[in-house]
């Protein structure tokens, strides 16, 4: 819930900015004796922000690496939809909660907490609940993508990291999530290929070309999976890959 808050303080902060509230509904005469009612612009823009939200999650987030990489771990395993995809999203999910609450902690104590308690204006929470997620954000992101998306936008070279634009950090880390995502799953697929490669290879020396090596290897990787026990290998890497 506090990760859902700190999210909606980053997305809504610029459209409270400058407005000390946000009028639902205005209300006034129409000039014949009765009143028209109009929404107020800011509503607008705050749903659009909050259309935003679930982009944000993703591609801000840690959860853009875990779900690629559960996605691949299923593909090597072979299990076509097991674990099926609302299973996926909510290990990611969850997951993505727990190696961000350092973050979110960081960002309420810091900027949402005092701006829900009237002691400092939705500006200067903005600026603070920046910070921490923008710390993340770089120490995931490689410094050959953050130089590509630099070169491309035509800035020059950051002296410290609180000059790194938004705009620019955050294509850069979406790419650096990509890769560090595919490298994890590259990895990850290796036994499980070696499995089907040895499987083929003996059914082949039997004869048996007709039956399909998937349905005699699948037992074994997952017995192999279990055995190792691949869940919890899986899910301290990924949330020890990340720099906090």
């Amino acid at each position: 819930m506090r990760g859902l808050l700190v999210l909606l303080l980053v997305l809504l902060a610029p459209v409270a900015l400058g407005a000390p509230g946000i009028d639902a509904l205005n209300v006034a005469p129409d000039g014949q004796g009765g009143q028209t009612y109009t929404l107020s612009i800011q509503v607008l823009l705050m749903m659009t922000a909050l259309s935003l939200l679930p982009a944000a999650l993703m591609l801000m987030t840690s959860f853009t690496r875990i779900v690629i990489v559960l996605s691949i771990l299923r593909q090597a395993l072979g299990t076509a939809q097991t674990p099926s995809n609302q299973v996926l999203i909510g290990i990611a999910l969850f997951l993505t909660f727990f190696i961000m609450a350092p973050v979110f902690n960081k960002v309420y104590d810091e900027a949402l907490g005092p701006y829900l308690a009237d002691k400092m204006t939705a500006e200067q929470a903005f600026e603070r609940a920046k910070q921490p997620v923008r710390e993340f954000m770089l120490a995931q992101t490689r410094d050959d993508d953050l130089g590509l998306f630099a070169r491309i936008a035509g800035v020059s070279g950051f002296q410290r990291n609180d000059e790194v634009p938004f705009s620019l950090l955050m294509p850069a880390f979406a790419t650096s999530e990509l890769k560090t995502a595919f490298q994890i799953g590259f990895l990850l697929f290796i036994p499980f290929l070696v499995i089907d490669l040895v499987v083929a290879s003996v059914l082949m020396s039997m004869g048996m070309m007709m039956l399909s090596p998937l349905i005699i290897s699948l037992p074994f990787k997952i017995m192999l999976f279990v055995l190792v026990d691949g869940w919890a290998m899986v899910m301290g890497t990924l949330a020890s890959s990340f720099y906090v």
